[in-house]
C-alpha cells in the first residue's frame, strides 16, 4: 500500500506504523466531571468498521510525523492523507 505523504510524497506503508482510530486525536479533558468514564472509552472502546475509516499512522522510518489517513478498510483504497497536526488544529485541539 502506498501512502501519499503530504510533505514527502508517495511512501510505502512499511515506513509507517498503524496507530489506530484517528479519534485518538480528540483526547478527553482530564478535568471534566466524568473524566474517568471518558478516558475508559478513549482507551478501550474501538470501532472495527468495514468501509471508509479515518486512521492514525506514524511515519516511524521517515520524518516521524503523524498522519490521518482516510481509507476503505475492505479495499485499502486511500481517499485522503492529512497531517495530524493540521487535523487537530482544525478541530481546535492545538493553537
Amino acid at each position: 500500500m502506498i501512502i501519499n505523504h503530504p510533505l514527502l510524497g508517495p511512501r510505502d506503508s512499511a515506513e509507517f506504523t498503524y496507530m489506530g482510530d484517528a479519534k485518538q486525536i480528540d483526547r478527553p479533558d482530564w478535568q471534566s466531571p466524568n473524566a474517568l468514564a471518558q478516558f475508559i472509552d478513549y482507551a478501550y472502546m474501538r470501532d472495527n468498521p468495514a468501509g471508509a475509516h479515518r486512521e492514525l499512522w506514524y511515519h516511524e522510518q521517515g520524518d516521524r510525523s503523524f498522519l490521518v489517513v482516510t481509507r476503505d478498510t475492505t479495499t485499502h483504497e486511500i481517499f485522503s492523507v492529512e497531517l495530524a497536526s493540521d487535523v487537530a488544529r482544525i478541530q481546535g485541539r492545538i493553537a
